[in-house]
Order: C-alpha cells, then structure tokens, then sequence
C-alpha cells in the first residue's frame, strides 16, 4: 500500500532563485554546500530535461551510499517539478517506489516550498519513520540552499 506525505517550508528566497539552486542545480551546488553528506553528484543520463537522470553519492556513515532519480515533470516558470527515485536509497531495501512532487511558490518577501512524497514500503517497513526522515532530509536541503543563497545574493538570478 502507498503512503504520502507532505512538507511546507517557508523561506526568504524568491521562488525562481530557490527552484534553480535546490531543483534544477543541487548536482551541483549540493557537494559544495553539504559535503559532509553529498560528496559528490552528477547527470548521468539526458540533458537535465523531462528523463534525465541524476545520481547523488552519499558520505560513509550514512544509510546508503547513493540515489539516483528521474526527472518524470519539468515546469520552469511554474517552479515545479516531479520526480522518481529509480535506484539506490532505499529502493529495495525498504521501499518498492518512491517519488517526489516539489512546487516553489511566490510568497510576500520570499517563497514557500511544498514537496509531497509517495512511496510503496516493503512489507514490514515502517512507513511513518521513512517519512519523517524524508521530510527532515528535504527540509535540510531547502534550509541550506536558503543559507547559501542568503549568504550569495548574485548566484541564481
């Protein structure tokens, strides 16, 4: 059976800037602002377009040592976008699927960002522990692009 979740998170940082640096740029500016986790990530397949695929290695230390996800929805202007992990993670492991709906919306002096997750666990698996992890994992990459962005106002305009 599939669950979902969702998280809201406000932030300083105007929509556009917030969707390219989190969204459409994290293979790159994920290793050089959250090193100790993301060490390192890169496209591996397409041109960052609707299919393209990402994958993202993790520091030792944590629970897996990396994911890659498929870009299923792309939406500039709208600053949205959808996508599916296809491996690594816990693909396998503890989940059949999971994939993310992420949409950055303009709000008075900056943005709100709104993810909802969907994932199919593996039998036994406890679904609200990997969705808290997720959220919290999520929250910390929006919360340290909105640092770096903060910090750098001429990068992402």
């Amino acid at each position: 059976m599939s669950s979902s979740y969702t998280v809201e998170i406000e932030s300083a940082v105007l929509a556009p800037r917030l969707f390219k640096a989190a969204i459409l740029d994290w293979h790159n500016l994920a290793p050089k602002i959250a090193s100790d986790k993301i060490v390192s990530a890169s496209p591996v397949e397409g041109d960052g377009n609707v299919g393209s695929i990402r994958q993202f290695n993790f520091a030792p230390g944590l629970p897996f040592s990396f994911v890659k996800e498929r870009l299923d929805f792309l939406d500039v202007e709208k600053c949205e976008a959808k996508s599916t992990l296809v491996e690594g993670g816990g693909i396998g492991v503890h989940l059949e699927s999971a994939s993310n709906h992420i949409k950055v919306e303009p709000k008075a002096g900056g943005s709100v960002v709104k993810m909802t997750g969907t994932c199919k666990p593996l039998p036994g698996v406890d679904v609200v522990g990997e969705s808290e992890k997720a959220k919290a994992a999520f929250t910390g990459v929006i919360k340290g692009c909105e640092a770096y962005l903060v910090a750098n106002p001429d990068a992402y305009n």
